[in-house]
């Protein structure tokens, strides 16, 4: 499975400009915990995730990971100078029109500060909310890069789409000349992977072609054959949903593993057994794993984090916090003061040096390849090379609002 979910969107080929980074300013998390203003009142923070629904998983891991990063950004007070940092947390169960009614809600009771949105669906949604009402914005782990560039009060904690499909180029070197295969089911989710690998790695001068099976498909081994026969440099396998194991299981049996390089998305450790006795072939990109880095802020998060194991969006909250925190000391109350701290500053997060593009508000990270290794439910993950938030930058789009 890769770049999944409906939740996951990418930039149309026509806004993947030449990325050209804008100058930015440094900081540590641990220096922001000293301001907030001449007010002595709690900071309203309103957090709008999924607590239920499809996604529930992922926003448990972004609301644990937001904690143990505010504690971590305010050296376990939970405030900013004299100013305590007050959550409040609702559940949109990853329906758009829930988050809306909540961050409307929260605004009227004088929050200006909401972060959240585990789906991309909601953070486009919640987004214009933010600029009609000059609020500030920390969408989560929602991956669209839409939400990129999409207006001045509105910034991101977690990585874009377009960052995961560089990281799966980069398993081939140039891809000039390169062929290239994407294997997907038929449907938005597919038609959405392929296009992202045409824009992406087609537009470096590789070759991209399709293998389409319906989102219904159990029988795999003709798709298997059409992949072998089209010899790829690269694989690039877009699935989700109850079907994974027998697809894998398939390509597996068929040799196809075992005749390219397959790239897809590593997901949440709970679905790692679903790749079976595959799991060793496969060539991962992935935004974290537990041991991905081994950074001041990671260390914490560990310690912070029930059961001690950061999984694939607990970053992603613990980044927003360190954010909140950063734009509450030097803005106090003022959103657009807010706006301007943020804007350009880098920061030491879970996955390393992170930076906030002014132009657009793009979170430049580091991205991962990785490899699986174990069998039954046993699987460990193992990073074989790290990239750079510059290697990663997504193009320049222009603030739309």
């Amino acid at each position: 499975m890769t770049v999944r979910h409906t939740r996951r969107a990418f930039l149309s080929a026509a806004t993947m400009m030449a990325a050209a980074l804008a100058a930015t300013a440094c900081g540590s998390p641990q220096d922001t915990a000293s301001g907030g203003g001449d007010s002595a009142a709690p900071v309203k923070v309103g957090l709008v995730y999924s607590q239920s629904g499809a996604l529930a998983s992922y926003g448990k891991q972004y609301i644990e990971g937001f904690k143990a990063g505010l504690d971590y950004a305010t050296k376990g007070t939970g405030k900013v100078g004299d100013r305590k940092i007050e959550l409040t947390e609702v559940d949109d169960a990853g329906d758009p029109a829930k988050a809306v009614s909540a961050a409307k809600d929260l605004i009227g009771k004088g929050t200006k500060i909401v972060a959240g949105s585990t789906a991309s669906g909601v953070a486009l949604q919640v987004a214009p909310i933010a600029a009609q009402n000059k609020v500030l914005f920390i969408s989560g782990p929602a991956a669209t890069d839409a939400l990129t560039g999409a207006n001045k009060y509105t910034f991101r904690s977690g990585r874009q789409s377009y960052q995961d499909v560089v990281t799966a180029k980069s398993f081939i070197g140039d891809p000039a000349g390169k062929k290239v295969v994407v294997f997907a089911q038929d449907g938005a989710f597919g038609d959405a992977n392929e296009a992202a690998v045409k824009a992406v790695i087609g537009g470096a001068g590789a070759s991209v072609s399709s293998v389409r099976a319906p989102a219904n498909a159990s029988e795999f081994t003709p798709f298997a054959s059409q992949i072998k026969a089209a010899k790829p440099d690269l694989l690039f396998v877009a699935w989700a949903g109850t079907t994974a194991p027998a697809m894998w299981q398939t390509l597996d049996q068929q040799g196809v593993l075992s005749s390219t390089t397959v790239v897809t998305g590593l997901d949440i450790r709970a679905s790692w057994p679903t790749f079976g006795a595959a799991g060793s072939k496969i060539s991962f990109l992935s935004h974290y794993f537990d041991g991905a880095s081994d950074t001041e802020a990671a260390k914490a998060a560990k310690a912070k984090i029930p059961g001690g194991t950061i999984d694939l969006f607990h970053p992603d909250g613990f980044a927003a916090a360190q954010m909140v925190v950063r734009a509450v000391q030097e803005g106090g109350d003022d959103v657009d003061k807010m706006v301007k701290a943020l804007e350009g500053w880098t920061f030491d997060g879970v996955k390393g040096s992170m930076t906030i593009r002014a132009g657009d508000h793009a979170l430049l990270q580091p991205m991962y390849q990785a490899k699986l290794s174990g069998s039954g439910t046993a699987f460990t993950a193992a990073a074989q090379k790290s990239l750079t938030g510059d290697e990663t930058a997504p193009p320049v789009t222009q603030m739309k609002g």
